[in-house]
């Protein structure tokens, strides 16, 4: 017997929340990207929980959309064979798509992606690694 309410796919959750990671690192809303695919917001809401699969054609239209490669939705995507990855590169740490997902992070990275000069950028990640390393050293005091 098949029950009504059946459970997302955990790839299909991954990868409509690198959707939503993606679009709202651009500050698109759930509307625009909807628009610039041919469905409505509410489609976009289905995708993003995972309710709905994306297919193939939609994905890679979304991914040109979003300006991104096809692989950015699956990178760390659950369910990988045995742990073998082959040849994959070792994937980055959850808390850095935790971080990009949260306002803090999405306002950091708007405000970082801004800055041209590159001189100016790693004055910026010298002054950030300076202050956490104050905040290490006084919790440990």
């Amino acid at each position: 017997m098949l029950e009504n309410k059946k459970k997302p796919n955990p790839v299909d959750t991954h990868v409509g929340s690198r959707v939503r990671l993606r679009r709202t690192m651009l500050g698109m809303s759930q509307e625009k990207l909807g628009e610039s695919l041919g469905i409505t917001f509410q489609q976009i809401q289905k995708y993003e929980k995972g309710s709905n699969r994306i297919g193939a054609s939609r994905l890679q239209r979304m991914s040109e959309v979003l300006n991104v490669p096809v692989a950015f939705f699956f990178e760390d995507a659950p369910g990988g064979i045995d742990g073998k990855e082959g040849f994959a590169e070792p994937s980055g740490p959850d808390y850095v798509v935790d971080f990009l997902s949260s306002t803090e992070g999405l306002q950091l990275n708007r405000a970082f992606v801004r800055i041209a000069d590159p001189k100016v950028r790693r004055r910026v990640i010298d002054l950030v690694r300076t202050l956490a390393d104050a905040a290490a050293a006084e919790d440990k005091a």
